[in-house]
């Protein structure tokens, strides 16, 4: 009887306790369900490499169009083709110079003569005019509406070229442009004589 209650005993044991084996595997087998990512937090992270990138490709445009506003500069000719006379005028006259072969940036406007600032920074501006036949050639370098500087010649025979330069400190907006003096003449033809030139020496 004794023996029988030993045995009794001995499967009851056996039966509710845990194989080392299979626990460790069990265990195993939570610790990795526990590390392995849920729904919400896939999500999460794809939001932030999404705002991430986001960011980074504002920064690379930013950067993409300060670099693009810091790269000016421009040369343009009275005239695209042929030759004449332009003037006199009894008042200033904005010199439209029609030929841009350099306009880096786009600051300069070839349908309107005027050159606008894209940034604060120091401008290096010339400007060149051409006169014959005894009649004064004079153009003048304009900020705004602030007079700056004056080319000027009164050819006596032949021909004669007038030129200056100033380098300005200007405002983002400021606009620049070259008047042809009141009762002055300027002669172009395909050699180009009358020019109108400026960059950007740094910004401020």
């Amino acid at each position: 009887m004794e023996i029988m209650v030993f045995f009794s005993l001995l499967l009851l044991a056996c039966s509710v306790s845990t194989n080392p084996i299979d626990a460790e595997i069990e265990n195993h087998d939570q610790q990795i369900s526990n590390q392995q990512p849920s729904l919400q937090d896939i999500h999460a992270v794809l939001r932030e490499l999404t705002a991430s990138l986001t960011e980074q490709k504002m920064r690379m445009a930013f950067l993409e169009k300060e670099k693009q506003a810091t790269q000016v500069a421009f040369s343009a000719f009275l005239m695209n083709q042929g030759n004449g006379y332009t003037g006199p005028f009894n008042t200033l006259f904005t010199l439209i110079f029609k030929r841009a072969v350099t306009n880096i940036g786009n600051a300069y406007n070839p349908s309107t003569g005027i050159f606008t600032a894209p940034v604060r920074g120091v401008y290096h501006f010339d400007w060149k005019v051409y006169g014959k036949e005894n009649i004064q050639a004079g153009a003048l370098l304009y900020r705004n509406g602030e007079k700056i500087s004056i080319a000027y010649e009164l050819p006596t025979s032949g021909g004669v070229s007038a030129s200056n330069a100033a380098s300005l400190l200007l405002q983002a907006g400021d606009q620049v442009s070259v008047r042809l003096l009141a009762n002055s003449r300027i002669y172009e033809n395909p050699d180009n004589h009358n020019t109108f030139s400026g960059h950007l020496l740094f910004t401020m």
